[in-house]
């Protein structure tokens, strides 16, 4: 399906060649400031042509709120957004095929499926594809989403003070933290820990145009694309993304579960191939004795978010090993996972492959593509991050309110007073 979330509704439309992409919004709360503006930071940070490592494709991707708010205020009605495609060359993503003759080529993408492309499955799928681009299958596609998530993120901002920050942690061979045998998982490295509690947007995109945050690792990131670049080849690598401030609660025993909806979330991103939250992988290799994270009491400056400012006293965890779930329920500590995005597929090495008449033949892609996709993923993972928490949100909040409306149990203690009391040495 194009669409995604239950209370914040977000679908999405547009091929990579089409005339426009956009997406409606339904379920955005009434009375939020909301402009162009408020979108287009994130949609520049993620257009083509930023820069030397990225496709040249030269799209400005100006967004145009079409419906659902007036005089810059949201209506609690479905907000329509647009993008037009200024820079759209269909005839690039023709192919090159030799189909065994030196002499005889033809420039016809229907010849052959790309390799590791969606042209084949898409045709399986519906008896028809795109003839240019990955059409649906397009990171075009995800203009879309990158509005929706930054009406999302502008919401958890002003009314529970959440942040969403992703950054580039590997590109190919490249880690910004590669594990070690003391640190096998960067949830245990001091310096990984002091980088997710600090960093923010703006301190990610003073390391462009890789957006890694540190200027060593970020050097090497940028020689390895360039590398892959000039031999017309690819390379892949990962983004880190942490939510801080994000309330506790948040999340649906039992198939719903906050990690289950950020790894459904991020999995739909194109191009990805793994999502691994908290310690992750390496954190198969720490014993339980370490990998357990402790409840403590937490700082009185650190109060919990609760919406419009407010705070209040609670538990927080003396180590973050979970990522700040437990249970796939949020325990109001930092939320932190990796994303995995392979090399892009187009490149400009000649393939033997197989075409729809299965003959074999050897294939040229052309066409204007990114060596490496890391560094204009960021915004999309901190996108769909995003309407991940504003989903979850809501539905949390409809629960409060409803419980709300009940009589209040006798002879019942709340639990987190009930915890606190026992903090403080009270039977």
């Amino acid at each position: 399906m194009s669409t995604f979330g239950s209370h914040f509704r977000v679908t999405t439309y547009g091929e990579s060649h089409g005339r426009s992409v956009g997406a409606i919004i339904d379920g955005c709360p009434p009375g939020l400031q909301l402009t162009d503006a408020d979108i287009q930071p994130q949609m520049t940070r993620r257009r083509p042509g930023q820069s030397a490592l990225s496709t040249p494709r030269d799209e400005k991707d100006r967004v145009e709120i079409q419906s659902g708010t007036e005089f810059g205020i949201t209506l609690g009605t479905p907000i329509g957004v647009r993008v037009m495609n200024e820079d759209q060359r269909p005839k690039d993503y023709g192919a090159e095929a030799n189909a065994g003759n030196e002499n005889s080529k033809a420039k016809n993408i229907d010849a052959f499926p790309r390799p590791s492309h969606a042209d084949w499955t898409y045709l399986e799928k519906y008896g028809v594809k795109a003839s240019s681009g990955g059409g649906r299958s397009s990171a075009r596609e995800t203009i879309g989403r990158v509005a929706a998530g930054a009406i999302a993120d502008k919401y958890l901002r002003e009314a529970w003070g959440v942040e969403i920050v992703a950054f580039t942690s590997s590109v190919g061979p490249e880690k910004l933290f590669p594990p070690t045998l003391e640190h096998p998982t960067p949830s245990t490295n001091p310096a990984f820990l002091d980088l997710i509690s600090k960093i923010t947007r703006d301190g990610v995109d003073e390391f462009l145009p890789v957006r890694c945050p540190d200027m060593g690792t970020c050097k090497r990131m940028e020689e390895v694309i360039a590398h892959f670049r000039d031999r017309k080849d690819s390379i892949g690598g990962q983004v880190t993304c942490v939510i801080r401030r994000c309330p506790s609660g948040l999340g649906e025993p039992c198939f719903d579960k906050l990690e289950a909806k950020l790894a459904h979330a991020m999995l739909s991103i194109p191009a990805t191939k793994g999502f691994e939250i908290g310690s992750g992988f390496g954190g198969c290799e720490v014993p339980g004795s370490k990998h357990n994270d402790a409840f403590i009491k937490a700082p009185a400056e650190d109060g919990e978010a609760v919406g419009a400012g407010q705070s209040r006293p609670r538990l927080t965890t003396k180590t973050n090993n979970s990522g700040g779930i437990q249970g796939g329920i949020t325990n109001g500590a930092p939320i932190y996972f990796n994303v995995a995005f392979k090399p892009p597929a187009t490149i400009g090495h000649a393939q033997e492959t197989a075409g729809y008449n299965e003959s074999v033949g050897v294939l040229e892609a052309k066409g204007r593509h990114d060596p490496c996709v890391i560094p204009r993923a960021v915004p999309i993972v901190e996108s769909m991050a995003a309407l991940v928490v504003m989903d979850a949100l809501m539905a949390q909040s409809a629960r409060q309110a409803t419980r709300g409306l009940l009589p209040k149990l006798p002879e019942t203690i709340p639990l987190k007073e009930q915890a606190s009391n026992l903090l403080s040495g009270a039977s």
